[in-house]
């Protein structure tokens, strides 16, 4: 079992309503990079539990209850009398999402180390990533989970940066280098790296991380495809899936949740069993989480597939 730590929120799709100025139609649909991974987990067939703050409000119980349909183990969520977090979605470009959160003081910014209960020994791996790495308690509880556990269990990390939470760049990028340090299995975006490291090569980034304890460093470059960088078996590369982009809100989740499902499956969910990882192994690992990611860029929001529907 996965243990995805971090936030679980709504995301508000905005519209126009039709030709009245003063109106606007409003969608929500359940998310947050973590919860959008521990649901994806669990949808490709791999057990996951979520650890984050859940307001007490009716959104919170609505997230609660996504979970549980969803099948993803509740025993690490913590309940707060604090609102739920709304992350008001516009479509931009090439459906790419544009993003400002309404989420200062809310349920799951939250949690502090004394809310996380022992981790059952189920737990094989620990996901960390968004702005739960960057926003206090949170950021510090998570810091210090990972710390705890990195030598015990896989540590997996997604920056997935979002200036609008947090705007200092320094932050991202002292609390990215400092999990990094820790993890074993990165996955970030062309993007995401951009914003970290301005001039500097993405494939340098990835290559930097390698030095340390880190095994592989998976790069999403969106239209262009994805690459994959292993300390001990070099470069692999898988071209983006073509198809009829509607948005791309949950696919770099997507691909993350099919990284870590396609480990589990194999039974390479371990830092021991990552740095014995064969070449054909890589390579299926890269092109499963290519087709699973574009399977969601064919549909509206974050909407996941199952294991079912991956070739």
């Amino acid at each position: 079992m996965y243990l995805v730590c971090g936030e679980a929120l709504f995301d508000v799709f905005v519209a126009p309503a039709g030709v009245s100025r003063n109106r606007l139609s409003l969608d929500a649909v359940a998310g947050g990079s973590p919860f959008n991974v521990a649901v994806g987990l669990a949808r490709l067939g791999t057990p996951s539990a979520l650890f984050t703050g859940l307001s007490r409000d009716h959104l919170g119980q609505q997230l609660r209850q996504v979970l549980e349909d969803e099948g993803v183990d509740r025993d690490y969520l913590i309940d707060f009398d604090a609102p739920t977090t709304l992350a008001m979605v516009a479509l931009g470009a090439q459906g790419a999402p544009v993003y400002s959160f309404r989420g200062e003081g809310c349920a799951d910014r939250l949690p502090r180390e004394e809310h996380l209960a022992p981790l059952s020994d189920e737990i094989s791996g620990i996901h960390v990533g968004s702005y739960s790495i960057v926003t206090a308690p949170m950021a510090d509880t998570l810091l210090s989970l990972v710390r705890r556990e990195s030598e015990r269990r896989l540590i997996s990390l997604d920056p997935n940066v979002r200036l609008n939470v947090e705007p200092d760049v320094a932050r991202w990028r002292e609390r990215v280098e400092a999990i990094a340090a820790l993890a074993h299995l990165i996955k970030v975006s062309d993007e995401d790296l951009a914003l970290l490291y301005p001039g500097e090569a993405p494939e340098s980034v990835a290559k930097r991380w390698l030095q340390g304890g880190c095994e592989l460093v998976a790069l999403t470059r969106g239209r262009e495809g994805a690459q994959l960088f292993s300390r001990r078996q070099g470069v692999f590369y898988v071209p983006a899936v073509a198809v009829n982009v509607r948005d791309t809100v949950g696919a770099g989740d997507t691909f993350q949740a099919a990284l870590l499902s396609f480990l589990h499956n194999q039974q390479l969910d371990t830092a021991q069993a990552l740095a014995q990882i064969q070449r054909e192994q890589l390579q299926a690992l890269l092109t499963f989480a290519v087709q699973a990611a574009a399977i969601t860029c064919s549909r509206r929001g974050p909407d996941l597939p199952y294991r079912y529907e991956i070739v």
